[in-house]
């Protein structure tokens, strides 16, 4: 994997303007990345990451020159115009450039902004989806977004808004009122604020939730509690970024399989003791 600027001579073509490819790497594991996904990487002379593609996806990039333009909160970052400016410069010098993203990059990845830029530009591009955590992170933790009995439904939500708008576009009412599952991603700091906003939209206090951090890499690690009690769970087990919120009678499901596992002294493939004791005190 290379750092710095993409001026090499056998990654541009003088004839034709390259592609962009906006690819989702998925949560984490690098065996859950798509096989598209790994022959773009293979391929590209450019890979421009986020911060959430992790080493054992990105330590796999031989070839390509790899520019990082994560958003870091608090810290360095490189603004979404610098981004949609460096993705056009690439492709108009003939370089193919992957645009890797966690997850999938047309869910609060700010894909479908880099498309309308790109198209304005007319810039040839192709998305490439990915497992996106909001799934993949409960899952491994051994938690369904929906089931049967008690979650017909599922609701994601950014916990990281545009700082520009006025007001905060999530109904939090109306999703109190659905009912259903509710899924946070990049929620961990506003935890104490939509949590609040539920219970004052009449969402019962006692309901089970669920705080998956990295979920699917090696150190996954997941707490529980219930929408009075997560802030206080949170806090004790400091949970950190990347983590999704997962709020709803499904976090219950988890502690059923890890209560049945202990029982029986077993483990399940994810939901094992590295990450069962938290939050289950």
């Amino acid at each position: 994997m290379s750092e710095g600027d993409a001026s090499r001579s056998d990654g541009r073509r003088d004839t034709e303007t390259g592609t962009v490819y906006l690819v989702g790497s998925g949560p984490g594991d690098p065996g859950l990345l798509t096989v598209r996904a790994r022959e773009l990487l293979d391929d590209a002379a450019v890979v421009m990451h986020d911060k959430l593609p992790g080493p054992e996806i990105l330590d796999t990039i031989d070839d390509a020159v790899c520019e990082d333009v994560g958003k870091r909160a608090g810290g360095e970052r490189t603004s979404q115009r610098e981004i949609n400016e460096r993705l056009v410069a690439h492709a108009t010098a003939g370089r193919d450039v992957v645009r890797l993203k966690g997850g999938d990059p047309f869910v609060f990845g700010r894909g479908g902004e880099e498309a309308q830029y790109l198209a304005e530009h007319e810039i040839p591009f192709e998305v490439v989806p990915g497992v996106t955590s909001a799934i993949a992170a409960p899952g491994a933790a051994g938690i369904p977004v929906t089931h049967r009995d008690f979650a017909s439904s599922v609701s994601f939500v950014t916990g990281h808004e545009d700082p520009t708008k006025p007001e905060s576009a999530v109904d939090w009412d109306a999703l109190a009122a659905t009912g259903g599952t509710i899924v946070v991603l990049m929620g961990v700091g506003r935890l104490p604020d939509y949590t609040r906003a539920l219970r004052e939209a009449g969402m019962a206090g006692e309901t089970p939730v669920a705080l998956v951090e990295r979920g699917t890499w090696p150190d996954m690690r997941t707490v529980t509690g219930t929408l009075d009690s997560i802030v206080d769970v949170r806090d004790e087990h400091d949970v950190s970024p990347p983590a999704v919120t997962v709020i709803g009678e499904v976090a219950s499901v988890r502690e059923d399989v890890v209560a049945l596992l202990r029982g029986r002294g077993a483990q399940g493939a994810n939901v094992d003791a590295r990450d069962a004791n938290a939050g289950d005190e």
